[in-house]
């Protein structure tokens, strides 16, 4: 069985997911799901695919979110400096170990955009993002696993 259409469609669908658009749904939960029941490739090159795309859609939410956090100075801008500065300390202070439950939906894709306003060092954000995707991906492939072997 040729393994690349379903990683590539795997990859896609997770790259779609990770990122906060609505009108493009994903579920690269489910993907992964199916693409394992029906032994499309191995876990972990599937796991892998799925957690390096669902990381690169959350890098684009938090570019978005970062490159919109440039735009506090002007006048036209509704959120003043000052609000964003308060939300930012709140952030640092409780928020940034929320990007480890990045792998819940809509939550997850949201802290992303925050993390990127706020301006979260981008290191300390891939660690957390890539924790917390591995975390949800990985209770997929072992429930998945679990199921199919019974």
């Amino acid at each position: 069985m040729d393994v690349l259409p379903a990683v590539v469609g795997l990859f896609a669908t997770s790259f779609i997911a990770g990122t906060f658009l609505p009108f493009l749904p994903g579920s690269s939960e489910m993907a992964l799901a199916g693409l394992l029941a029906v032994n499309a490739g191995g876990a972990l090159t599937l796991l892998a695919t799925a957690v390096v795309a669902n990381v690169a859609g959350a890098t684009v939410n938090y570019l978005v979110g970062h490159r919109a956090a440039g735009l506090a100075g002007y006048r036209w801008f509704s959120l003043p400096p000052a609000a964003l500065d308060r939300a930012a300390a709140w952030f640092r202070h409780y928020g940034v170990w929320a990007l480890a439950l990045c792998w819940l939906p809509t939550f997850g894709d949201a802290i992303t955009v925050v993390a990127g306003l706020l301006r979260t060092d981008i290191r300390l954000f891939l660690i957390l993002v890539l924790a917390g995707k591995s975390f949800g991906h990985g209770a997929v492939v072992l429930g998945t696993t679990w199921l199919t072997a019974a």
